[in-house]
């Protein structure tokens, strides 16, 4: 088992090696009021490069940062000079958070050599290691388009397992959101979750330094969900960010083919007839 995150320390021993790549993939949510690739300009890791999830999506979707199709992905990340026969690094300033989702996007488009740095930027720049300023230019690669179908799920895959049992979903949002008491940042969306899905707030699997938390003690977490690891599992979340954090604490337990929900509740909130839960 291959753990799906590296320290700061094994990011700075191999920085400027010819087979790694480091992305910045630091986002935030509107109420927020950052920006990722201002804060990337001001300063990031040597030689990092910039992944915008809002810019590389769906474009024909109203959903917010949903995957684009294959060749699009593989366009951009080509791009980027991301191409699969180099260790790839994602980190975000939050510590992990948007990093995830980079992670779960790359390895959904057939990249299996991809890790989160954990603890992100925010521990990078408390250990004062270097940084640098302003645009990075890469090396444009080539890189064809692939995708792994079995990391992605749609409406219509939840509507199926709802029915059947097939997986167990995990919501990643706040327990107030999750059990409809809080409403959503985004508007037009029905507050709740859908039958049957555990909680597990993604800030729970993410330690206050912002590094993720070991394996046993992720395991108690999910236990405590009750989440039975031996099944199946989907992750949801708002729009598909979070999610994949808890995606990647799975992967550390070893669970690296857990499925994401692209469109998450930013979907299922506003899908008419699509069933809602309220409470715990």
């Amino acid at each position: 088992m291959i753990d799906p995150v590296v320290s700061t320390d094994q990011l700075a021993q191999c920085l400027g090696e010819a087979d790694l790549r480091v992305v910045d993939g630091s986002w935030f949510m509107p109420a927020e009021g950052r920006s990722g690739q201002e804060e990337y300009l001001r300063a990031h890791i040597p030689g990092a490069v910039f992944f915008d999830i809002d810019a590389i999506s769906d474009k024909t979707s109203d959903l917010p940062h949903m995957l684009p199709t294959p060749d699009a992905f593989a366009q951009a990340a080509g791009g980027l000079g991301l191409t699969r026969d180099v260790d790839i690094v994602v980190y975000d300033s939050f510590g992990i958070r948007a990093a995830a989702r980079v992670w779960w996007s790359l390895r959904a488009m057939g990249f299996t050599r991809v890790f989160v740095l954990d603890g992100g930027l925010k521990k990078w720049l408390a250990e004062a290691r270097p940084i640098e300023t302003g645009e990075a230019h890469p090396r444009a690669g080539v890189v064809a388009p692939l995708f792994e179908g079995s990391l992605v799920r749609s409406a219509e895959d939840v509507r199926e397992l709802l029915i059947t049992g097939g997986a167990r979903l995990v919501d990643a949002r706040g327990a107030a959101r999750f059990r409809g008491e809080a409403p959503e940042p985004r508007a037009g969306l029905k507050s709740g979750h859908m039958p049957g899905a555990a909680n597990v707030p993604f800030d729970q699997v993410v330690g206050p330094d912002g590094t993720l938390r070991p394996a046993e003690e992720l395991k108690a977490i999910f236990a405590a969900a009750g989440v039975d690891l031996a099944h199946p599992i989907v992750t949801t979340c708002g729009s598909g960010v979070t999610a994949s954090v808890l995606a990647l604490a799975l992967a550390r337990l070893g669970l690296d083919d857990t499925a994401v929900y692209d469109g998450s509740w930013s979907e299922w909130g506003a899908l008419e007839g699509a069933p809602v839960a309220i409470g715990p």
